[in-house]
């Protein structure tokens, strides 16, 4: 495992540790769906936001 897909899978367990602490039925539907997405950068290796910022040529 890489330290990149490391640091999506900590950052998606402190997104759901921030949502779960604050309450479920609180959070705003906008932070479930960039958890989900770190939790899925996390996992399959592939980070949709990361592919676009390196076509526009940040490195």
């Amino acid at each position: 495992m890489s330290a990149q897909r490391m640091l999506f899978l900590t950052v998606a367990t402190l997104l759901f540790a921030g949502i779960g602490l604050t309450g479920w039925n609180q959070v705003h539907w906008l932070l479930y769906v960039l958890a989900g997405l770190v939790t899925f950068a996390g996992v399959s290796g592939i980070c949709p936001t990361l592919m676009i910022y390196k076509k526009l040529g940040f490195k």
